[in-house]
């Protein structure tokens, strides 16, 4: 008899790396806790990447998404490319193109570096897959 089980299961794709500073952690740790019951989903996939994250000194972080980053990424099933800045919750502002970390967005690119793709959940249960392609202070 055949694991159908085993067949079924579908492969989720290896999450890379993440780097941040441990000053910004600690706040977004903080940010994700104090947001549990309002947005439980996202701050707990931001909770979930924080944990895994590598704490790194601030003069290793070069390259590296943080708040207040200004970066592009391109949407890797459609190929768009996207220029953001990602920000605390009180500071977004979407057509000024400043997006939350707060957002299933924001909290999937922090701590990536320039070349690196994560695949996510969205809200509405589909996977979504980003590759950062620039990062600027």
């Amino acid at each position: 008899m055949r694991n159908l089980e085993a067949e079924i299961r579908i492969e989720q794709p290896a999450l890379p790396p993440i780097r941040i500073a441990a000053d910004e952690s600690r706040r977004l740790n903080s940010l994700a806790n104090s947001t549990m019951e309002l947005f439980p989903r996202v701050a707990q996939f931001l909770a979930s990447e924080l944990e895994r994250a590598t704490l790194a000194a601030e003069n290793d972080l070069r390259g590296v998404v943080r708040m207040g980053s200004k970066l592009t990424y391109r949407d890797d099933e459609t190929g768009a490319s996207r220029e953001i800045v990602l920000v605390y919750p009180h500071e977004a502002n979407i057509e000024l193109n400043r997006v939350s970390i707060l957002t299933p967005v924001g909290a999937a690119l922090i701590g990536l570096s320039v070349g690196q793709r994560i695949a996510f959940e969205t809200p509405d249960q589909r996977v979504r897959s980003l590759t950062v392609l620039a990062v600027s202070e």
